[in-house]
This record gives C-alpha cells, structure tokens and sequence, in this order.
C-alpha cells in the first residue's frame, strides 16, 4: 500500500512538472506576450484554443505549423506572427499542452 502511494504520488509530480515546464517553454519562446492561460490578450486565451479544437484530431498539426508560420483569421483581425525560433519539436510540445488545458 505504502509502495503504491509513493508510486502515485511520483506520477502526479512528474505530470504536473511537466506542464509547468510546458509553461515554462511557452514563456521562453515568448508565447506569453500576446496569450495567457486564462485570458485574451493580442491572442486568445490558451483555454479557448483548447476549447475550440477539442475533439479534432487534426488540431495538434495544423497548429505546430502555425505557431511556426503564423496565421490569421481564426481569432479576428491580429495576425499571429511567424515563429521561426520555435522548432517543430517545441511547437509540438507547446501546442500538446495548450490542448491539454480545461
């Protein structure tokens, strides 16, 4: 019983570490200065992405492609600029976590 707590308790710290390391990734590829989490700012609120492509499993490419070459349209008339820093691999990892959100 001890044992199985312990293996618990060690999954939910490895999850709940890997979406703060998501977030943390978000802020260094400077995905914070136009979303956040919870609220519209340029772009939309990251619960809203999530939101919007839930169910569609389509989603997670189509957005790693934009976050690396921007868009617009989707969300109003502010374009999302191209992100050329962020490596496929990154994009993936950020937009997994942004479609992750509740």
């Amino acid at each position: 019983m001890k044992t199985a707590l312990m293996v618990i308790s060690s999954a939910a710290l490895l999850v709940s570490g890997s979406a703060m390391a998501n977030a943390d990734l978000a802020k260094a590829k400077n995905c914070m200065t136009c979303h956040s989490v919870d609220n519209k700012i340029l772009g939309p609120a990251f619960k809203d992405v999530a939101k919007k492509y839930a169910g569609d499993k389509t989603a997670a490419d189509k957005l790693a492609t934009k976050v690396i070459k921007g868009g617009s349209g989707t969300w109003g008339a502010v374009p999302m600029p191209a992100n050329a820093q962020v490596s496929p691999a990154e994009a993936k990892t950020l937009v997994t976590w942004v479609l992750s959100l509740k």
